[in-house]
């Protein structure tokens, strides 16, 4: 065989593989599809984003209760005060530097929830609004269930 015969060969056999590469799978496709799913809970627009078992396992998705603890205060000196806190990991700030917790009323079920932030102190996150004393909020997985929200990637 020609050499021209031969290089012809190579780069044919190379065009196959790479297009049959782009074809992809279609039932992979759909199976990430389907890790993640997000529907609108109520008519606010309020969304909750539900993940397979799986899809949970594989982000790591870690999730501690609000809780009510008596915080240094904000002016050094004075009384510590009983307040709602939660882990500065559950923390989640948006593009326009709003500040947002995933709450999890369900197993595998996660809603984004607006909160305010009186202040910080150390790795705690003390609210003036947000989930009551006892809601899980996502400390591990926000990130990425923001993402799926907002279907990032897609």
């Amino acid at each position: 065989m020609s050499h021209r015969k031969q290089w012809t060969a190579a780069v044919l056999i190379v065009a196959a593989v790479t297009l049959a590469g782009c074809s992809g799978n279609p039932a992979a496709t759909n199976k990430r599809a389907q890790a993640a799913q997000v529907s609108s809970l109520d008519s606010s627009g309020t969304r909750w984003v539900t993940l397979t078992r799986e899809a949970a396992d594989r982000l790591v998705v870690r999730t501690v209760a609000v809780q009510e603890s008596t915080v240094p205060p904000r002016v050094p000196g004075g009384p510590g005060v009983a307040r709602k806190v939660v882990p500065y990991a559950a923390l989640l700030y948006d593009a326009s530097g709003g500040t947002w917790v995933y709450t999890a009323p369900q197993q595998l079920t996660y809603v984004r929830q607006r909160i305010t932030v009186d202040y910080i102190a150390g790795d705690l996150v003390v609210l003036s609004d947000g989930p009551p004393v006892g809601a899980a909020v996502v400390t591990t997985g926000a990130a990425e269930l923001y993402g799926a929200e907002l279907n990032a990637g897609q």
